[in-house]
């Protein structure tokens, strides 16, 4: 029972007053910016590319 008491007063010994913190990261509400796709144009000319070369491979060399 005294090893108890001593542990409850060491743990007692160092807290604030009012031992709550505000959040450092709160939740909820919306990001800034929305996130932007900048890569949909540049991927579909990609695409786009890749079929014109395996159709006139196709065509070019039956």
């Amino acid at each position: 029972m005294t090893e108890q008491r001593h542990d409850e007063e060491f743990y007692r010994s160092d807290r604030p007053a009012h031992p709550t913190l505000e959040e450092d990261r709160p939740r909820g509400g919306r990001p800034k910016a929305p996130a932007k796709h900048r890569g949909s144009w540049v991927t579909t000319g990609f695409v786009v590319l890749v079929i014109v070369l395996v159709v006139l491979g196709i065509a070019l060399f039956p």
